[in-house]
């Protein structure tokens, strides 16, 4: 390993715009465990599943319709 690097030429990380954001979010623990079995058959992580699964919500611009009784 060098003591010392040169940065001079770098340039910043085009895909940094992309990168992802860690956030805290409370669920259901049955929707957890939802995505956890469904995630294990497919063969994904959970948090992938869930990721995509409201990535495709938003380009989709889905519309939840709330009714309280």
């Amino acid at each position: 390993m060098r003591d010392d690097y040169d940065f001079s030429k770098s340039t910043k990380n085009p895909y940094a715009k992309k990168l992802k954001k860690q956030v805290t979010i409370r669920l259901d623990e049955d929707t957890i465990e939802y995505f956890k079995d469904l995630a294990e058959k497919k063969g994904l992580p959970y948090q992938s599943l869930i990721n995509l699964y409201l990535r495709d919500c938003a380009q989709s611009q889905k519309d939840l319709k709330i009714e309280w009784q």
